[in-house]
């Protein structure tokens, strides 16, 4: 269950300067939303990405309290050198943490999405970018496909779920604790029918503990495919064959539903973007190695993406 429970932890005024060679610029969108624009030096207009974490308390970094790995921060940074723009940004759980108020109860997965267009609206009235586009990665995959819609000139899918979150939560644990699958299947259908579930095995708690269940319920109403198929807009969507927490499969699904996107599958790379040679062990401790660099094949990919549309 530990990759599970990695990958479905819940509980959840601009100033420029230069900052290691960068041009960056701290922005506040809303009360909630806060993050890092990194602007290349060039003569025109430069593209921009918005990068939308994963799920849990992920700052714009792609970092949590026990986990820091940076792998946005250097997503962000590689794109800058390509001489692309990036806005990244820490979701509303952080801030919302660190004022010591946080109440799992009031948090549903639309507050991801609010977020997330109001960064992409603020950012299509800013005349300083050309083309505009939105990188999402995990949980961020969905968000940032719904946000997309009618906004962005094209979208990236980074280790996105292809199927509605509880199909991929009991495809998990078929392959982690096969002995939970009937369980939170049935868990999961009381939840969708009834807006809770109160049958659930206690090796299941970190998912369907009362004070999570509308956050699970409001994620459940979104299904990927269909999210994807409604844009008409350059789509790239990627995935790692090292990843842990999303399976190819998941990715399969999303080219599926949108046979016209761009689809790479990048040997090595495992969830959080970094190349992986060794087994799982090695794959794990990379949660937590802060300068170990990702994939440079992932830049490459997005790069000419982005170049080309």
């Amino acid at each position: 269950m530990k990759n599970l429970i990695i990958f479905f932890t819940l509980v959840f005024f601009g100033s420029s300067y230069a900052q290691d060679n960068f041009t960056s610029e701290e922005l506040k969108i809303t009360p909630l939303v806060e993050g890092t624009l990194l602007t290349p030096e060039t003569s025109g207009k430069t593209p921009l990405v918005i990068i939308i974490g994963g799920s849990g308390p992920t700052d714009r970094n792609g970092n949590q309290n026990m986990m820091k790995n940076n792998s946005l921060k250097f997503l962000a940074e590689a794109l800058y050198k390509n001489e692309i723009a990036s806005f990244r940004y820490d979701k509303r759980i952080v801030k919302i943490m660190k004022t010591g108020s946080i109440d799992e109860k009031k948090i549903r997965f639309d507050d991801f999405i609010e977020d997330a267009i109001a960064v992409t609206e603020y950012f299509k009235k800013d005349n300083r970018f050309g083309k505009l586009y939105i990188i999402g990665h995990s949980q961020g995959s969905l968000v940032g496909m719904i946000a997309a819609q009618n906004r962005a000139d094209g979208f990236i899918s980074i280790a996105g779920a292809g199927q509605e979150i509880d199909d991929v939560i009991v495809d998990q644990l078929a392959k982690q604790a096969p002995g939970l699958v009937d369980n939170a299947r049935q868990s999961f259908d009381d939840l969708r029918v009834n807006g809770t579930a109160q049958n659930y095995s206690p090796g299941l708690a970190s998912i369907f503990r009362p004070d999570i269940q509308p956050f699970i319920y409001s994620w459940m109403q979104y299904n990927p495919q269909v999210e994807l198929s409604k844009l008409n807009i350059p789509i790239l969507i990627i995935n790692g064959d090292k990843d842990l927490q999303v399976q190819v499969s998941e990715a399969e699904a999303l080219h599926k539903a949108k046979p016209g996107a761009t689809y790479k599958v990048i040997p090595k790379m495992n969830h959080v973007l970094k190349s992986i040679d060794g087994n799982d062990l090695e794959n794990s401790k990379s949660y937590n190695q802060y300068n170990l660099p990702i994939s440079e094949e992932l830049i490459t990919i997005i790069t000419q993406f982005i170049e080309a549309n």
